[in-house]
């Protein structure tokens, strides 16, 4: 039993949930991200660069023989490729900007002085010592 509890407390612990979240959320912008790139960026590129699907440039090695079913073509799919460069600098710069936001909210929060305000718990301590304090001896 001694096992599972301990896997329980590892597994709510609030860092573990969040980067559970956190791949998800990933996850889903990867697909977000490669629909964007292969059926909305990529199309109007291939039509201004003379109607070039990326998805299907290659360059063969060894071309597909149909005589015989061993030998299947080898290329290299250098559109692929390019597809996915073009992914990688989008959701790089999606990144960028997000990390930027933070971290201008965060110098943002570390300015404003209402922030090193005393909480209501603080205040009412410091106004009990302040009492304490005003008492005379004795």
């Amino acid at each position: 039993m001694g096992l599972l509890t301990e896997f329980r407390e590892f597994a709510a612990r609030g860092n573990v949930v969040d980067l559970a979240v956190g791949v998800i959320i990933g996850a889903s912008f990867g697909k977000i991200v490669t629909s964007l790139v292969e059926q909305v960026v990529m199309p109007p590129i291939g039509l201004v660069l003379g109607r070039v699907d990326f998805s299907n440039l290659e360059w063969v090695l060894v071309p597909e023989d149909p005589a015989t079913a061993a030998i299947e073509k080898v290329a290299i799919q250098y559109g692929a490729f390019i597809n996915t460069v073009i992914q990688f600098l989008i959701v790089a710069w999606v990144v960028f900007l997000m990390v930027k936001l933070i971290n201008k909210l965060r110098r943002e929060q570390a300015a404003d002085p209402a922030t090193d305000a005393p909480t209501p718990t603080e205040a009412l301590l410091a106004e009990i010592r302040d009492e304490l304090k005003a008492r005379p001896k004795g």
